[in-house]
């Protein structure tokens, strides 16, 4: 309980300051943000929705290479209604929620923590690597030079060997199975291929409503910054408040601090809606008969990963 209310009490400070800031910027920042183009925030969330769309596909990709293949609405249902728990205090909520929809679709949980796991070192790793390609030359990157040593780590965490080995040990730790199998190397690159393409696509909604034609790479790397940050602030649900922060620090002095800020509040509000409209879209589509839904024989009680035996999503035994 006291840790839950420590986590409120840092999500708030964090939206105290970014509220400071903005009562400090308000004529200017609500001028910012009547000034945006209806079409550039439309579009700005439909860049939202097609880079979600894309960080599906390489969430896809590591669950199939981990041996459970899903129609991508399936996917999309697990990973989409799933992650709306990462706006609940606590960092455990939707990876508890990812397991128990991927338990429905055939999915050993132990095998959706990994999936999920892998998922977040991918994001982590594409995300430094492009904001530290592209916000070399400003002030206030280059003073979290430090972040740029995750690069290196990172990609040594990649290889399947080092991924496998680093999950199984999270998983004794938890007193889970461990993984069945290496994670293919063709699977780390293909998902690999698929984030730095959605990374990308979400550059375009920064730079859509920073309305400087001449400020994708900057607006690409500054979100990337901002994402990092705020995931690796792990006791802030969501980012709330850091993320904005990094976004306003490095946009600040390229865009104007008031102008940095409207466009931070339009990309946290894309970003929300985006992942409400994905998980009522994927829960529509992912819907699956209760009788093709795969057994599970619980044996150590509701808690178990056991799966007897695996089986695909027509109910028949893998190979």
């Amino acid at each position: 309980m006291l840790r839950r209310l420590l986590r409120i009490l840092l999500a708030l400070v964090a939206l105290g300051f970014l509220g400071y800031g903005l009562a400090a910027n308000w004529d200017e920042t609500t001028t910012a943000l009547a000034a945006m183009s209806p079409w550039a925030v439309l579009g700005a969330f439909a860049a939202v929705l097609l880079g979600q769309f894309l960080m599906l596909l390489a969430w896809r990709e590591i669950l199939a290479g981990l041996g459970t293949r899903v129609p991508v609405r399936v996917a999309g249902r697990i990973m989409f209604v799933g992650q709306l728990g990462k706006y609940i205090p606590g960092a455990v909520w939707a990876y508890a929620a990812m397991m128990d929809l991927g338990r429905d679709h055939g999915s050993p949980p132990r095998r959706t923590f990994a999936t999920i796991s892998l998922g977040l070192v991918i994001n982590l790793g594409v995300a430094i690597s492009i904001a530290a390609a592209t916000l070399g030359s400003l002030e206030a990157v280059r003073e979290a030079w430090y972040l740029v040593l995750l690069v290196p780590a990172i990609i040594v965490c990649l290889h399947p060997k080092v991924l496998t080995w680093g999950l199984n040990l999270a998983l004794r730790l938890a007193r889970k199975e461990p993984l069945e199998s290496v994670l293919p190397g063709r699977t780390v690159v293909v998902a690999v291929a698929w984030t730095a393409l959605g990374w990308l696509v979400y550059g375009v909604h920064i730079w859509l409503v920073a309305g400087s034609s001449d400020l994708y790479l900057v607006a690409t790397g500054a979100y990337a910054f901002a994402w990092a940050t705020g995931i690796l602030t792990v006791v802030v649900p969501a980012g709330v408040g850091v993320r904005e922060g990094a976004l306003v620090l490095v946009l600040g002095p390229v865009i104007g601090t008031p102008a940095a800020l409207a466009v931070a509040i339009v990309s946290r509000l894309a970003f929300t809606l985006a992942d409400v409209a994905a998980a009522g879209i994927a829960f529509l589509l992912g819907r699956q008969a209760p009788s093709s839904a795969p057994a599970y024989a619980d044996q150590n009680g509701s808690g178990s990963t056991a799966l007897t035996p695996d089986r695909n999503l027509s109910g028949s035994p893998e190979a």
